[in-house]
């Protein structure tokens, strides 16, 4: 884990290294936010978000000229995820009283960014669209269950609480990839950039291994069965982030955008004599 972090910081510091030298459309930037996580197993489980997870990251965009198309950039975030669901909602009549399982996970998350956008304000306010692919790396995680029992091919036996959840190579997934988008707002300073950005992670790989390839998951169900209640379901598990981040930018270079500085040249009108002989 600590060399996975090693590795991403001398990616982060390499990419701005290489923006300074090469042009002034270059920004870095700091972000942070919230907003919640769930995931869509199949088939379908009784599940709720989870609100209040975090969202922390470094940011590189490039600018390339025409800057109405759109920009590149890398992000490097640490984010929470997870799902929380019902595991036997059949027990109670009252959805009120279901008791959830919930994980958490901590990862963290590349998205290869891709920025159409435009300007406003004379140039002071940036709108923008963004879409991704993303890869992903969970390094921790912790469950909470709310079930005092649990039931197995044994009967009812006795869940734990709560705790460290344990990857295990037969039953998790530590990466992961899919898409995300969303879009945002960015107001100019100078250098200096503040913004606003909602974004949306949709996963595409499970953070459970598919119980028909790997049937040493229903261990589960004698070994720890309430650490990990999906002995049995369900056969695909993506997880999915909703997030709503500040922004804090700075543009390398006090040149700025080169294009800005432009002004289009007073050309001559077109001086016609009429003449009168032939």
């Amino acid at each position: 884990m600590k060399r996975f972090i090693k590795i991403l910081a001398l990616v982060f510091i390499f990419s701005v290294a290489v923006s300074v030298e090469s042009s002034a459309q270059h920004t870095i930037a700091i972000t942070g936010g919230s907003g919640y996580a769930t995931a869509r197993p199949y088939p379908a489980q009784e599940m709720r978000p989870i609100w209040g997870t975090y969202q922390a990251g470094f940011s590189w965009r490039y600018y390339s000229m025409p800057r109405f198309l759109a920009c590149f950039g890398i992000d490097i975030e640490l984010l929470q995820r997870g799902f929380s669901y019902a595991p036997y909602p059949y027990l109670y009549e009252d959805p009120k009283e279901y008791k959830y399982y919930t994980r958490k996970l901590n990862s963290i998350m590349i998205p290869l960014i891709w920025q159409p956008h435009f300007y406003l304000f004379n140039k002071h306010l940036r709108i923008y669209l963004e879409a991704a692919p993303t890869f992903s790396f969970n390094f921790s995680s912790t469950f909470d269950n709310q079930e005092r029992f649990a039931i197995n091919i044994k009967g009812t036996v006795p869940a734990p609480i709560s705790g460290k959840y344990e990857f295990r190579p037969e039953r998790d997934n530590r990466f992961s990839y899919g898409l995300c988008g969303g879009g945002g707002i960015d107001l100019l300073f100078g250098q200096f950039e503040f913004g606003v950005r909602v974004r949306y992670d949709f996963g595409y790989s499970d953070i459970l291994r598919n119980r028909t390839k790997y049937y040493d998951n229903n261990l589960d169900s004698e070994t720890n069965p309430g650490e990990n209640p999906f002995y049995y379901t369900p056969l695909r598990s993506p997880l999915d982030n909703l997030t709503i981040s500040l922004k804090l930018g700075f543009r390398i270079g006090k040149a700025g955008f080169k294009e800005w500085e432009w002004k289009r040249p007073n050309f001559p009108k077109n001086q016609e004599v009429f003449k009168y002989t032939f």
